[in-house]
């Protein structure tokens, strides 16, 4: 994570964590409310608070179970410094790999869709990966997009609506790259996420129905009309989920293929369109 001393207003470069020891205290009260990092953590707060006040804020709700990411205000995310406002959903690591499955896949000058984009992280970080990629990003959360507007690169449009309904018209069989970090969490099973997701993030953003496929199966059931030919849809899933979601794939025309990361925990179904 960065050591900036200020909440970003779009996506940066990363620096490292600054290596001064924190404050004691400071890092007893991390410690003492559950934080597992308490020392890392505490570098962060302390690098990014502008005075001694703003710092014990910042503690404080920490202390009382906001995610780190909405204290400071900004999240890491594929080397970038992500702007995440409170209410958001945060960019999971894991999360990078997507990114780098679809850089392997971009044409150059990539027209690129990031939907449910969430902060925009995706999108603005595959745009730093590509030249000259013409970006787009959609999500239905208000907040979300205008924590993404922040975030994506000058140039691109991010839009507020249902999927694909706010896109415009003009970019159906043109998408290159269509990456829908989609919410995949079962109903049944939000209730059992850690308390930093589970109150603290829109649960648009984590509910993926009965099976947690439900928003996968409308955003696949849309790709082949928005998609170039040979363009590819990316979509990240749970590992048992994957097989099910490559089935939907194969059914709505696209050419599936499953990828995996052990050292992220992180499972992506791939379809292209023929």
């Amino acid at each position: 994570m960065s050591s900036v001393h200020s909440s970003p207003t779009s996506a940066s470069a990363c620096s490292p964590v600054p290596p001064a020891d924190p404050p004691p205290e400071v890092v007893a009260r991390l410690r003492a409310a559950g934080c597992v990092f308490a020392e890392d953590e505490a570098r962060l707060l302390v690098a990014t608070a502008r005075t001694p006040d703003d710092l014990a804020a910042m503690v404080g709700r920490r202390v009382a179970g906001l995610p780190l990411e909405h204290v400071l205000g900004w999240a890491e995310f594929h080397g970038l410094r992500v702007a995440v406002d409170p209410g958001v959903f945060v960019p999971r690591r894991r999360t990078e790999f997507l990114v780098d499955r679809a850089a392997a896949l971009a044409p150059p000058g990539a027209v690129v869709v990031d939907l449910c984009c969430g902060s925009g992280a995706l999108g603005a970080a595959l745009a730093a990966e590509l030249d000259g990629a013409e970006l787009y990003a959609a999500d239905i959360d208000p907040a979300a997009v205008r924590c993404a507007r922040r975030n994506v690169p000058a140039g691109a449009r991010v839009y507020e609506g249902d999927l694909y309904a706010p896109l415009p018209a003009a970019l159906r069989g043109r998408v290159d790259i269509l990456l829908a970090n989609v919410p995949y969490v079962p109903t049944e099973e939000v209730g059992l996420l850690p308390p930093e997701a589970r109150i603290h993030e829109a649960r648009v953003a984590l509910d993926g129905g009965e099976d947690g496929l439900d928003v996968l199966r409308r955003v696949t059931a849309g790709a082949p009309g928005w998609l170039a030919a040979g363009g590819s849809l990316l979509v990240e899933t749970s590992e048992r989920q994957a097989a099910g979601a490559a089935r939907t794939f194969a059914g709505s025309g696209l050419v599936p293929r499953v990828a995996t990361s052990r050292e992220l925990y992180a499972t992506v179904v791939i379809g292209t369109r023929p």
